[in-house]
């Protein structure tokens, strides 16, 4: 009689202090360009205090806004909004704090469906992300699918490369001349 295969339960991480995670994620559009910066951890550490206090000590031109997928619908792990540019604009406003924020809370429910972040923490972790947004949005004819999925994608990919430790630092001792920053190689090739 053959034996029965016990199935593995998936370990889940131990206390997960703070972690970060940053990506890139463009279409062919320049202002389709998505690059958050994010920082997870428990919410009785250091990323939940910085919330509590991010979102208790606003500034003008850089609100801070809960991920939400609509009005009076917030996402797990809570997730905190900070935009990297003064917002002056009612127009950059309102796609920063619409379909970016919307793409934002998808982006983390799709992390948490594909199991980088365990779906038995979410009540427990908080997430900051750090959200840059092409100014020129608001001068631009915007296809705002594809400013959506960019920003759902790189919210998404941001989080698997925190909660994974990428890149390792094998990877970028063994890739560090092989780099090259594009803005500095186009300072670089004077432009």
């Amino acid at each position: 009689m053959a034996k029965k295969r016990e199935k593995k339960k998936k370990k889940l991480p131990g206390r997960i202090v703070l972690r970060t995670g940053e990506a890139l994620v463009e279409a062919e559009p320049a202002w389709s360009a998505a690059e958050p910066e994010v920082v997870i951890g428990e919410l009785d550490g250091p990323v939940g205090y910085a919330i509590a206090n991010l979102i208790g000590n606003q500034t003008k031109g850089h609100s801070r806004v809960f991920a939400i997928l609509n009005c009076d619908v917030q996402v797990r792990p809570v997730t905190l909004m900070v935009s990297k540019v003064t917002v002056t604009s009612t127009k950059y406003t309102n796609i920063l704090m619409g379909t970016v924020q919307a793409a934002i809370a998808n982006g983390v429910l799709d992390a948490v469906r594909a199991g980088d972040i365990p779906r038995k923490k979410v009540d427990e972790l908080g997430i900051i992300i750090s959200v840059w947004l092409d100014p020129s949005v608001v001068d631009e004819k915007i296809d705002f699918n594809i400013l959506f999925e960019t920003n759902r994608a790189a919210t998404a990919k941001a989080i698997h490369k925190a909660m994974h430790y990428e890149p390792g630092i094998d990877w970028l001792l063994e890739n560090q001349t092989k780099i090259t920053h594009c803005f500095h190689q186009m300072a670089l090739d004077g432009g």
